[in-house]
């Protein structure tokens, strides 16, 4: 395929989840539109939860919110010039959880949301009407229409991840992670279809364990990224041996993976020995390691990854198309 082609038909499927997942998005989306191509994200909906009788879906509406222009960059989530009236007024009434405020914008997305599905559509179908409401530039797909909630499993009994990770910033051990029902689920309506016709498939700088995790967990994805005719590529969220933002570093631990690049691309493992990867991207910080990840059988490529602006999360976003291109 020639250059030329690329710029006509250039279809990229991003997996991602998180506040860096949604962050990478924004300027990938920008480099592709720019190339006339498609982009497919899917989403993580390990994160969600019914909460006062709403479903939330936090990854897909960060994301959601990121394509549109109107997320708070302050927080790295929710709208962009929210207000909490009608939040204050559900805990004077003791309705909610106290420690996860949601703005009044936000609420609004979620009782749009909960209507259609009590209206009879699928989160898939739900999700479409979202984000009809602006020129993303992408189109956003869950994992799977199943509700597959993350729990946190501890010595002391279970609870949803958001509690364990909002309200106790992953400060109780955990056991391990678990979402009951996966596998029964299957694949969202065309995120098969997306894979299977992508030029390239992108795996964002998202928690590997609690956003990437879940993902890959629901049968038959999995496999139809291993048998994919586009390479695939990830970014790491390990920049110095620390996670870019939130507690991953708890999280690999769980799962018995160094927090490291390295460490992070061999738990995806090598597609030519039955992992995931065909390149992978790490840090000037962690140039060191690129030896370690080629011996994996996963090409290494030494990239800026700070998102600090949105000029370097699209040179990363070129890079990473170029490492599979």
């Amino acid at each position: 395929m020639t250059t030329e082609d690329l710029t006509v038909s250039l279809r990229v499927v991003l997996l991602a989840g998180g506040v860096g997942g949604s962050t990478f998005a924004s300027g990938l989306r920008d480099e592709v539109r720019e190339r006339g191509g498609e982009l497919t994200v899917v989403c993580n909906t390990g994160d969600d939860l019914w909460l006062s009788g709403l479903r939330l879906q936090p990854d897909v509406d960060s994301m959601l919110y990121s394509l549109a222009g109107v997320k708070d960059l302050g927080q790295g989530w929710g709208r962009a010039g929210d207000s909490r009236r009608v939040a204050d007024e559900l805990a004077a009434w003791g309705v909610g959880w106290e420690w996860f405020l949601l703005g009044d914008l936000d609420l609004g997305a979620h009782i749009a949301r909960t209507s259609w599905l009590r209206e009879g559509l699928t989160p898939s179908q739900a999700i479409t009407r979202l984000q009809s409401r602006w020129d993303l530039g992408a189109t956003l797909l869950p994992m799977t229409d199943t509700e597959v909630d993350t729990h946190v499993v501890l010595d002391s009994g279970r609870m949803h991840f958001q509690e364990w990770w909002t309200r106790h910033r992953a400060g109780l051990e955990p056991v391990r992670f678990e979402n009951p029902g996966i596998e029964a689920s299957v694949p969202a309506p065309g995120v098969i279809e997306a894979i299977a016709t992508a030029d390239v498939i992108l795996i964002a700088p998202s928690n590997p364990i609690v956003s990437i995790g879940p993902i890959l967990a629901v049968p038959g994805l999995g496999d139809a990224l291993r048998q994919a005719s586009a390479p695939v590529v990830g970014v790491s969220p390990i920049i110095g041996d620390a996670p870019v933002r939130g507690m991953a570093d708890v999280c690999l631990r769980v799962a018995g993976v160094p927090c490291t690049a390295a460490g992070v691309a061999g738990h995806y493992g090598a597609r030519s020995n039955g992992g995931l990867l065909d390149a992978w991207l790490l840090a000037e910080e962690d140039a060191r390691a690129a030896a370690e990840v080629d011996a994996l059988g996963i090409r290494a490529r030494v990239e800026p990854l700070w998102m600090s602006d949105a000029g370097r999360t699209r040179a990363l976003a070129v890079a990473a198309l170029a490492a599979g291109l």
